[in-house]
């Protein structure tokens, strides 16, 4: 029975609903502090905050006394840690939303081996219905089809790609490396 367009759309919405409940207080308040930093509203105030500094300790303003000459230290310090609080911050709301999209594809990985099998079992229902109607079928790609999917041979092959890639990009740079490495050796010895 297939699903129409707003039962799926529930179905998602229900699965994130259910992970975002599964989140412990502190990954709760990263994420309530990543939607609150990356408003509008905190850029303003922000800038707000940093331009306020810049004019006091500039002497703009004179009824507050300087407190943090030019180069700014203290403001520097300020940004300096504000930036490491709010990418940590950031990186644990990444983390969460990586760990939801993991669990998304692996979901969808056996949903799609599901499926494989019972269109693999459709197919040969139809065979056994064309084989009982006395009708002649020779069909070698239908056989294929058939055949049940050897997933871990596909993992197997890719991880083999993978790998392969990974190893050739670092042995392109470490022969690169060296024949760099020889070039200046030999101009260097030739220099003496």
């Amino acid at each position: 029975m297939p699903l129409n367009n707003k039962k799926s759309k529930h179905i998602i919405k229900s699965f994130e609903a259910k992970a975002k409940k599964k989140r412990p207080p502190i990954q709760k308040l990263a994420d309530f502090l990543t939607t609150s930093f990356g408003t509008v509203w905190f850029l303003i105030i922000n800038i707000a905050f940093f331009v306020t500094w810049v004019l006091i300790n500039t002497g703009k303003i004179s009824s507050v006394p300087i407190f943090d000459p030019f180069p700014f230290v203290l403001l520097i310090t300020f940004v300096s840690l504000e930036a490491i609080i709010l990418a940590i911050i950031v990186l644990i709301s990444q983390n969460r939303e990586s760990e939801i999209g993991n669990l998304r594809d692996e979901l969808q990985l056996q949903v799609e081996l599901i499926t494989e099998k019972e269109i693999s079992k459709v197919l040969l229902l139809l065979r056994e219905i064309i084989q009982a109607q006395n009708i002649k079928l020779t069909d070698p790609e239908l056989e294929e089809m058939l055949k049940e999917v050897d997933t871990s041979y596909i993992e197997r092959k890719l991880h083999e790609q993978i790998q392969g890639k990974k190893s050739n990009i670092g042995k392109k740079a470490k022969d690169s490396l060296f024949k760099a490495g020889e070039k200046i050796g030999k101009n260097l010895s030739s220099k003496k």
